[in-house]
């Protein structure tokens, strides 16, 4: 009896961490999920295992950068409109191709884009620059402007030399890494294996989505929901389907998911402080360790987290929005640890309300909004870095399930936060907030 009263009251009396500071509590504890190694078609959006460095210089023969004439810098010097060049063209080079004769004074070689640059030649004329002409039955080529050594040539080693790391370890590949990778020669590549995140729903009020809606009863969206968000982040997501508010079946299949062949455990529902908040009590008394069960945020305060045996249990809120907060706040980090990537969090920058916001709160608040970018040159600089001036925050509501449709111009809906600076009259003032480019609702 003193046991259970006991439990009530850590229940009830829960101290709240700061969103940073449960962040950093639950990925000090996250076990790496492993490597694998897998062909390059698979790897695109997985993180990098390893650093990949280059075998040989990039690119390994120096490289026409356009259409033209490939010629010794030194034979066109004077050359004008007045006065033009003419260089007699001893050969064809297409790409491909390795060139058959090197460039002696006064010739020049027609050559293509990505082309080897042949022996003797410094610099490619493009050929709008050029005008070709026959003179005793060979073909010439007359130049008006003298052109710089190395002009329109790319040089051995001009991306990469041998040996230099290109691509980081904790990197994630993307089409541009996949085709350097392609480049180097990488048919497959070492990359973090996929962490396998189950998730459980509780609540008796769930229903399959397949089935027809009944007085009090509701469709398990929210499962669907983090297996998009898993899946986004980078893993397998595992749906365990729905259990009652049954503490004794509840823990069962917890236990049962934990000692499954996941890396890690999602439940929704049953986190806060009601009679029937089975995941509240048996975050309680489990064999695992609690980190903490309250976190300074809303939505999504009684956000939960442990650790069983290496592998990390999250208690997300049953509210769809708090449990989208709570994903992206300390699910989605922790896989990005998991699978060592170099990136925690998603960027984010400094906005500023267009309206002031009327719901007041101590913790820090995560709601849904538009964001508009400035269009001028004179309002700021529009890049994504953290330090674009003006961008407004206008609509700001409540997170749900809808997803605003798109709009045209600098524009998206985010999930944003801010510390709410009440006025006199209790209204949060238009002030800069922090816009987190993780997402919203809507992509």
């Amino acid at each position: 009896m003193e046991e259970r009263a006991s439990d009530a009251s850590a229940k009830f009396h829960r101290r709240a961490l700061a969103v940073t500071g449960a962040r950093e509590l639950l990925l000090s504890r996250i076990s790496p999920a492993g490597e694998v190694e897998t062909e390059l078609t698979e790897a695109v959006g997985r993180i990098l295992a390893e650093d990949v460095r280059t075998a040989e210089p990039l690119p390994h023969f120096s490289r026409s950068g356009m259409d033209g004439y490939a010629v010794r810098s030194a034979d066109t010097g004077g050359a004008s409109a007045a006065r033009p060049v003419e260089l007699e063209v001893v050969q064809h080079i297409p790409c491909g191709t390795a060139p058959a004769l090197p460039i002696g004074p006064g010739q020049a070689a027609r050559i293509m884009t990505g082309a080897m640059v042949p022996e003797g030649a410094d610099a490619v004329v493009m050929l709008e620059m050029t005008e070709t002409i026959s003179r005793g039955g060979r073909e010439r080529v007359r130049l008006r402007k003298t052109i710089e050594r190395g002009a329109n040539v790319a040089p051995v080693g001009e991306e990469a030399a041998r040996g230099d790391v290109v691509l980081r370890a904790g990197e994630r590949i993307g089409a541009g890494q996949a085709a350097l990778l392609a480049a180097l020669g990488y048919a497959r590549v070492r990359v973090s294996r996929k962490p396998v995140v189950a998730v459980v729903s509780t609540g008796t009020e769930l229903l399959r989505i397949d089935e027809p809606l009944a007085p009090g009863r509701i469709r398990n969206s929210n499962a669907y929901m983090l297996a998009a968000q898993i899946a986004s982040a980078g893993g397998e997501p595992r749906l365990a389907g729905a259990v009652p508010d049954d503490r004794e079946r509840a823990e069962r299949m917890i236990y049962d998911l934990l000692n499954a062949d996941i890396d890690m455990l999602l439940t929704t529902g049953g986190v806060s402080v009601g009679d029937y908040d089975v995941m509240a009590d048996i975050f309680l008394s489990w064999e695992g360790e609690t980190l903490f069960n309250k976190v300074a945020m809303r939505p999504g305060s009684p956000t939960t987290a442990g650790i069983w045996r290496d592998k990390a249990m999250l208690g997300l809120s049953g509210n769809p929005s708090a449990c989208f907060v709570g994903f992206e706040l300390f699910a989605r980090p922790a896989m990005a640890a998991m699978q060592g990537s170099a990136e925690l969090e998603k960027p984010g920058m400094t906005a500023y309300l267009e309206a002031d916001y009327l719901k007041v709160n101590g913790f820090a608040r995560y709601v849904r909004g538009d964001l508009a970018l400035p269009r001028r040159a004179e309002s700021g600089p529009a890049g994504w870095n953290g330090q674009v001036e003006r961008a407004v925050v206008h609509r700001v509501r409540r997170l749900s399930h809808r997803a605003p449709a798109d709009q045209d111009g600098l524009q998206g809906r985010y999930a944003g936060r801010y510390r709410p600076a009440p006025g006199r009259d209790g209204a949060v003032k238009k002030r800069g907030i922090f816009i987190s480019l993780a997402g919203g609702i809507a992509p």
